[in-house]
């Protein structure tokens, strides 16, 4: 395989935040010119400015995802103002933490617009550029709960189901047309990002994600990785989501079972949520300078700063050869 090429124009949206905050972060460092987009611009401001800090090179555009022209335009802008878009990252999302009879209509539309339309509307704006020159990559962020659904995210779980059948249909597509644009999904556990203490939740605690919570970092290093190995339509990071997925995929039933005893409390911490406080599901919180959230929320305390299942997916063939060295070593050994 081709090393990868140096200094690539690399696109992410959710940028001011979150996974996309770190994994812009984690791209500068490898050398790539990053175009941060997302609503708020003081978090978006606030993330340009840590890369230019850190040596990196980064520019910035607000614009809401849910808007496909508006992305298109963007995407125009990006391509004119710093050069051929290589790489497109789609992790830009919102939620609501409630049980689906209490979420408003407008509010499941709007999570479904951001975190399912978003990604289509971030893939067909860099498809627009990338195939006509026959090379790139689009990289999805998505979710174990892509693959099984939990309780009180009925809206988010929705949308990263529909994200799945899309990049099915996409690769098969692009795989038809014989294309040498690439697309690969990385399915995320628990990452401690703010989105919860920013989303809309009528939980009567604070949210918390379901342990084990991994840092930001660790979902950007799997990030940067499918861009540079976008041969695998597929990630799986975290011992977690592969036993969620495989748990929804073999045993449904049971794991109903075990959501509805389980899957409620262990979204909350046990504090009483803050009802006055606001939320992003319409209007950005990061909007205004000084009001930047980073891409840590407010479990550095017990977030894990490595996944061992993500290191050895990525590098599953070497350790293979690796075992089967060692199998065939002891056979030796037996026989002697």
């Amino acid at each position: 395989m081709r090393r990868r090429r140096t200094n690539r124009v690399v696109v992410v949206t959710g940028a001011s935040a979150g996974i996309g905050r770190a994994s812009a972060r984690a791209f500068a460092a490898r050398g790539d010119t990053v175009a941060l987009l997302a609503r708020g611009q003081g978090g978006l401001e606030a993330a340009a400015q840590e890369i230019r800090e850190a040596g990196g090179r980064a520019a910035w555009w607000t614009v809401d995802v849910a808007d496909a022209a508006a992305v298109e335009r963007v995407a125009d802008e990006v391509e004119r103002t710093l050069g051929p878009v290589d790489v497109w990252v789609n992790s830009a999302f919102t939620s609501v933490f409630a049980p689906f009879w209490e979420i408003e209509p407008d509010e499941f539309e709007r999570v479904t617009e951001v975190t399912y339309l978003g990604f289509v509307n971030g893939t067909r704006a860099a498809l627009k550029h990338m195939r006509p020159r026959d090379r790139g990559v689009v990289v999805q962020v998505g979710s174990a709960l892509g693959r099984r659904g939990i309780p009180m995210q009925s809206a988010y779980c929705g949308a990263k189901h529909a994200l799945c059948g899309f990049h099915d249909s996409l690769l098969a597509e692009l795989r038809h047309e014989g294309s040498a644009v690439r697309a690969s999904l990385v399915q995320m556990p628990a990452v401690n990002t703010p989105q919860f203490r920013w989303v809309r939740s009528r939980l009567p605690e604070e949210a918390q994600p379901v342990p084990p919570i991994y840092q930001p970092e660790v979902a950007a290093k799997a990030v940067v990785w499918a861009a540079d190995h976008p041969q695998r339509r597929e990630y799986w990071v975290g011992a977690a989501t592969v036993g969620t997925i495989l748990g929804g995929r073999f045993a449904p039933g049971l794991l109903d079972r075990y959501l509805a005893r389980t899957g409620v409390d262990d979204q909350q911490t046990g504090e009483p949520r803050d009802r006055s406080r606001p939320d992003n599901l319409f209007e950005p919180l990061d909007d205004e300078p000084g009001s930047d959230r980073g891409a840590h929320g407010a479990f550095d305390d017990v977030a894990h700063g490595r996944s061992v299942q993500a290191v050895a997916s990525r590098h599953r063939r070497g350790l293979g050869l690796a075992a089967l060295a060692a199998v065939g070593a002891a056979a030796v050994t037996r026989r002697s």
